[in-house]
């Protein structure tokens, strides 16, 4: 209603005086608009680029995984880690380099590998997978208390009756044959677990346990 009232010189010099209070803020506001537009799109591409470099590295060390090649993948894997190393193709190269390095007996560098992964990765299932691989390196060597104490079947997520495979194979292989039954059984009664269900079983009878009706239909074609 007053705006209605003023006269078209009034509504000029009215219109006039609000700019003339707050142009700061308005201009202000789209040079940060712009600024922020900018400094997002920057940001885009600069990690794009980062993003294609770490790739570019990590095929270097699929390269010399293919050719089994320790020296020149341990060479790799370096270069990767030490320019992108919060990449998860870091974490992907350290477990590939960790297999080649296990499969030639090298215990001792594969763990090592593997461990960094299980506690430095962002993403919680590469470092629960990281985690279990640790533990059958473990029984390899005969650290059968250390496997079973690394695994918590309770909080490893999807992988749970994976981890109590594992640590039924470590007890087993400790002579304990009731806590291999007990691990096994428990495996088994999870019916979404990821694990070679028949050959749990075959490990389940070979300890002298007895394979319950309704798990052995879920295995049945």
């Amino acid at each position: 209603m007053v705006d209605e009232l003023l006269s078209d010189n009034e509504r000029e010099e009215a219109l006039r005086e609000w700019w003339r209070d707050n142009w700061a803020w308005i201009l202000g506001g789209i040079v940060l608009g712009i600024a922020l537009l900018v400094g997002w799109n920057y940001w885009g591409t600069y990690r794009q680029k980062q993003s294609e470099a770490a790739a570019r590295l990590y095929g270097d060390v699929e390269t010399a995984l293919l050719g089994r090649d320790q020296a020149k993948a341990e060479e790799a894997l370096k270069g990767l880690t030490s320019q992108y190393d919060s990449s998860p193709y870091a974490a992907q190269a350290r477990l590939a380099v960790a297999k080649l390095h296990a499969e030639a007996g090298r215990y001792a560098d594969a763990e090592a590998l593997l461990r960094e992964v299980a506690s430095g990765s962002k993403d919680e299932e590469l470092a629960e997978v990281a985690k279990l691989r640790v533990a059958r390196l473990l029984i390899q060597q005969g650290k059968h208390d250390d496997a079973v104490k690394l695994l918590e079947p309770l909080t490893a997520g999807g992988f749970g009756a994976e981890a109590r495979e594992i640590r039924g194979d470590a007890l087993l292989a400790k002579g304990d044959k009731e806590g291999a039954r007990a691990e096994y059984a428990a495996a088994l009664a999870d019916a979404d677990a990821a694990i070679d269900r028949s050959m749990v079983e075959l490990k389940l009878q070979d300890v002298g346990g007895v394979v319950p009706a309704a798990t052995a239909a879920q295995g049945t074609p």
